[in-house]
C-alpha cells in the first residue's frame, strides 16, 4: 500500500467546487467518466430509429431491477445496515445494482455514508448548495474535490490507482467508512473489476438483441436511471415538504418516490437513516420497503429496522413549532 500524502496537492485543498469546464486539470477519473457518461448520452438519440415494443420492455426491465438494486442493496443494506439478508442473496442483489453503473459497492457506500456525515456542508460529496447540475451531475466529475471530501488519507501515487483500465474509483484514494465491506472478497473483487461486469452484460444483450438491445437496454437504460437516482440528491434537497427538523436541506419529494422506490421520502429518510422503510405513512408509496418486507415475511431478511412510535413522536416534538406540539399533547 502507498504511504500516506503528508502534504496534499493544490489541487485537492480547493474549498469548493471549481466550474467545470474551468477546472485547471482533468484527471484520468474525470475524463473516463466523462466520456462514459457523454457517449452513453450522445447514443440515446439513436433510441427512436431502433424503437420497438420489446427494446421498451427491455429498458424498463432492466432499469426496474438496477434500481431496486440500488435502492434496497447499495442503499438500504450496504450503507445503513437496515437489515439482514443471507450472503448469496446479499451479494446477488449488490451484483444487479452493479449494472446500474452507478459505481461498484465499496465507492458508492463510502460516498453516501460521507454525505450523511457532513450532509449539506462543504464535505457533503453532492449537495445542492453548490448549485443543482452540480448535485444532480457535475459532482461525478471532479475527482480531486470528492477525494478530499471523501477520503481524509490519500496517496500520491495516483498512477497505481489508475493502472487498472477495469476500476471505476471515483476517488484517488482509500475511505476510512466502508470496512465492513473492504473485509470480503467479493466486494473486493468487484472493485477491482467494475467495468468488466456492465461490459459483459452488453455483450450479451448484444449476443441476444443486437445493436437495438444495446441502445435500449444499456443507453437509454442508463440515462433514465441515472438521472432519476440523481434527483434523490438535487430535487430532494431544493423542492419538497420537510416535516422532520432534521437540520439539513433533505425534502420528502413524492414525486421522486414514485421514480425512485421509495427514496424520494428523503426528509423521513434523513430522520431515521437506519430505518429500513422510508414512506412512513400508509400513502406513502416506497417500493423498496415492500420487497424487504416480502424477504422479512419469507423469512430472508431479519433484523429489519424501524423507528418506533415512541423515537417518532421525540423526533416530531423537536420538529414542530409549540403550538403544534400542544395539540399534539
Amino acid at each position: 500500500m502507498d504511504e500516506v500524502s503528508k502534504e496534499k496537492p493544490k489541487e485537492m485543498v480547493m474549498k469548493s467546487p471549481p466550474r467545470l469546464f474551468r477546472r485547471k486539470k482533468w484527471t484520468k477519473f474525470d475524463r473516463n467518466v466523462a466520456f462514459y457518461f457523454l457517449s452513453l448520452h450522445l447514443l440515446c438519440i439513436l433510441a427512436p430509429f431502433y424503437f420497438s415494443w420489446t427494446c421498451l420492455l427491455l429498458a424498463l426491465g432492466l432499469s426496474y431491477l438496477t434500481g431496486m438494486g440500488i435502492s434496497v442493496s447499495y442503499h438500504r443494506n450496504l450503507a445503513h445496515r437496515s437489515f439482514k439478508l443471507p450472503k448469496w442473496l446479499e451479494y446477488s442483489l449488490a451484483y444487479i445494482a452493479t449494472h446500474a453503473i452507478q459505481g461498484d459497492p465499496i465507492d458508492w457506500v463510502s460516498t453516501h455514508r460521507c454525505h450523511h456525515r457532513f450532509v449539506d456542508s462543504a464535505r457533503d460529496p453532492h449537495s445542492p448548495i453548490y448549485g443543482f447540475w452540480f448535485s444532480q451531475m457535475t459532482w461525478f466529475f471532479d475527482s480531486y474535490n470528492l477525494t478530499r471530501k471523501v477520503c481524509p488519507n490519500y496517496f500520491n501515487n495516483y498512477q497505481k490507482v489508475e493502472r487498472n483500465i477495469f476500476m471505476f474509483y471515483m476517488k484517488h484514494g482509500y475511505p476510512d467508512n466502508v470496512t465492513d465491506l473492504e473485509k470480503q472478497k467479493f466486494y473486493r473483487f468487484i472493485h477491482k473489476t467494475y467495468w468488466l461486469h456492465p461490459l459483459a452484460l452488453s455483450l450479451l444483450l448484444y449476443a441476444i438483441g443486437g445493436l437495438p438491445f444495446i441502445i435500449w437496454g444499456m443507453c437509454v437504460r442508463f440515462v433514465y436511471s441515472l438521472h432519476v437516482t440523481s434527483m434523490v440528491n438535487s430535487v430532494c434537497h431544493i423542492w419538497g415538504n420537510q416535516p422532520w427538523n432534521t437540520g439539513d436541506l433533505s425534502k420528502n419529494n413524492w414525486m421522486v418516490a414514485l421514480l425512485t422506490f421509495g427514496e424520494g421520502w428523503h426528509n423521513n429518510h434523513h430522520a431515521f437513516e437506519y430505518s429500513a422503510r422510508h414512506g412512513h405513512e400508509w400513502w406513502q408509496i416506497d417500493y423498496g420497503w415492500y420487497l424487504i418486507r416480502f424477504l422479512q415475511v419469507i423469512g430472508l431478511a431479519t433484523n429489519v429496522k424501524l423507528p418506533s412510535e415512541k423515537q417518532k413522536l421525540a423526533a416530531l416534538n423537536k420538529s414542530k413549532p409549540i403550538f403544534l406540539k400542544l395539540m399534539i399533547d
